[in-house]
């Protein structure tokens, strides 16, 4: 009964690991299969260089809070101690003209401060500060944004290329099989003495030279993979397979258009804009320095003649004192004006910066268009090129089968059909870049 019992269990645990093995390869396959929503999703996710724009953020967010603290009291203690060389003596007149020495304190003072301080007037350098550390808050974010449009450009480009090499694959190995079966046609035709040796020699020449593109082709296939996994941060030799979008999408659109949406989005343009609001802000924090600052100190003292600071003959163990202390450093030799011109002096070079940039920006999107619309014409024509190429080789197959044209002719046949596949897919490449770029300058995903 238990041996009947044990042969059960093994029984179940192998049917189960049985119908888990499709469902583990499933996954496997899940996780190193790539639409490119989920490419940049993932590139998203893992980029280290995202990541650490995020950590830029928050450091940030902490610099603003440490600005609004400065609005708020402070609180403090000091202990000190102050030995003299001898007590302090005040000298009193007599009515005959005569000086008393009296004794009003003691060798060793020892004093314990309790602080509160409060600023009340900064010439708005406080209101300056934190406005600048809101403003680097949005600096941060912004940069993450470019940061991440880079990287879903980066992400578009190797996804591409994969595609771009797997179709050069493709093309090879078809060539590699149709120079070998020409070969074999030729050895057949040399053995019955049809054609001479040199002919089977300039087929097998071709065949070689395909084999080596084949292998080309394949490195740069791995190659591709290899970056892809290094972007969405994955091991680099890990398997990688992509969905087939080489397709052709009209992308429909004007100019004008075009460059009014890249001003609004680039996040070039609005990390500018953010650095111009903060030259506002340090003009204005540089010229706080023409008014004065005024601050309240509240002070509770504790003091004597020993470390417990309970007073002595000559002073009470406690009391307060409240101050508004006002401090005003009104010449510096001009250091104040030329802070605040260098400031700005800092906002015009920010201001030509940006204009330069938006022409940069309109070149870019022109320049993306140019592509767009070239790779959109080429897409047809490389078309055509692929159907004659076709109809060309099975022309010059059926020839040479018939020994009325030579084996050049059909080499030459299929290198025009290998090279018209690559320039379709080639286009369609192209295309598919420039879309992408075009997304790019125009401040999109």
């Amino acid at each position: 009964m238990g041996q009947k019992g044990a042969i059960q269990w093994v029984g179940i645990f192998l049917f189960f690991s049985l119908i888990s093995l499709p469902a583990t390869a499933a996954a496997q396959g899940s996780r190193n299969y790539f639409t490119l929503e989920k490419a940049i999703s993932q590139a998203l996710e893992n980029s280290y260089k995202i990541k650490a724009r995020n950590e830029r953020i928050e450091q940030a967010n902490d610099i603003m809070k440490q600005a609004r603290a400065d609005f708020l009291p402070k609180l403090g203690t000091a202990y000190s101690y102050n030995r003299l060389s001898e007590p302090p003596i005040s000298r009193t007149s007599t009515l005959f003209g005569t000086q008393i020495p009296l004794v009003v304190g003691t060798e060793d003072n020892f004093r314990w401060t309790w602080f509160l301080r409060q600023p009340l007037f900064t010439g708005f350098a406080l209101v300056s500060s934190y406005r600048l550390a809101e403003l680097g808050i949005n600096q941060s974010q912004l940069e993450s944004d470019l940061e991440k449009l880079d990287l879903v450009l980066r992400v578009k480009e190797t996804y591409f290329n994969i595609l771009g090499a797997d179709k050069a694959v493709e093309v090879a190995e078809t060539t590699v099989e149709s120079l070998s079966q020409t070969v074999k046609v030729a050895r057949s035709f040399f053995e019955v003495g049809m054609i001479p040796i040199n002919d089977v020699l300039k087929a097998e020449v071709e065949l070689a030279n395909a084999e080596q593109s084949l292998v080309r082709g394949k490195n740069l296939a791995q190659t591709a993979r290899s970056t892809f996994n290094t972007i969405l941060v994955r091991p680099v030799n890990a398997p990688v397979e992509v969905e087939d979008i080489l397709v052709y999408k009209p992308e429909a659109g004007a100019f004008a258009d075009f460059e009014k949406k890249a001003l609004e989005n680039r996040p070039e343009i609005k990390i500018l804009d953010v650095n111009i609001q903060q030259t506002d802000q340090q003009i204005r924090l540089a010229k706080s320095k023409y008014y004065p600052e005024i601050s309240f100190t509240y002070q509770y003292i504790s003091e004597g003649d020993e470390a417990s600071v309970k007073g002595s003959q000559y002073v009470d163990a406690n009391h307060w004192e409240a101050l508004v202390v006002a401090n005003w450093t009104f010449w510096e030799w001009g250091k104040t004006y030329f802070a605040g011109r260098e400031k700005e002096s800092l906002k015009r070079q920010l201001t030509e910066t940006k204009a330069d940039v938006e022409d940069g920006i309109r070149l870019q999107v022109k320049q993306a268009m140019l592509d767009l619309d070239s790779s959109a014409k080429n897409i047809p024509t490389t078309q055509k090129g692929v159907d004659a190429g076709d109809e060309n080789l099975r022309v010059n197959a059926e020839r040479y089968k018939a020994q009325v044209s030579t084996i050049t002719d059909l080499l030459d046949a299929q290198t025009l059909l290998a090279r018209a596949r690559l320039d379709y897919y080639r286009a369609l490449y192209d295309h598919n870049q420039a879309k992408a770029r075009l997304e790019r300058a125009l401040g999109n995903y």
